[in-house]
């Protein structure tokens, strides 16, 4: 799927799967690409700079966490970011209906008879 179509999404999608539980930067592209279904890629270069955005914002904790020999900072969500989530979730709904009526529309339909009506013509008055 093409880049350009997350987005405006990447806000949405990170704090979907955020939801469950804390997980590391890796992990959270790892569990975009397998929700859907490798439709989705997202690069490290953008979701780096978006965690911490986000984290700057509130909608976002971390912390450090080892791992062996090795440390990853982890990310879990906030108060805040739970309620961005559902705010995002009820935008995606809203914009998906809204983009399904129109696409999934019979051909012919949703247009008024006013819309497809031949134009009157227009009378100017005469400057006074």
């Amino acid at each position: 799927m093409k880049t350009e179509a997350v987005r405006g999404h990447l806000d949405g999608l990170l704090l979907a799967v955020l939801e469950a539980g804390p997980l590391h930067g890796y992990a959270i592209i790892t569990a975009v690409q397998e929700r859907s279904g490798g439709a989705l890629e997202l690069r490290t270069g953008t979701v780096y700079p978006a965690l911490n955005r986000l984290e700057r914002l509130g909608l976002l904790a971390s912390d450090w966490q080892s791992v062996g020999e090795r440390r990853r900072r982890c990310y879990s969500l906030t108060e805040a970011g739970r309620r961005t989530l559902s705010d995002e979730r009820t935008a995606w709904q809203e914009f998906t209906a809204a983009i399904g009526a129109v696409l999934d529309a019979p051909a012919g339909t949703g247009t008024s008879a006013a819309a497809t009506a031949p134009l009157a013509p227009t009378r100017t008055r005469p400057a006074t």
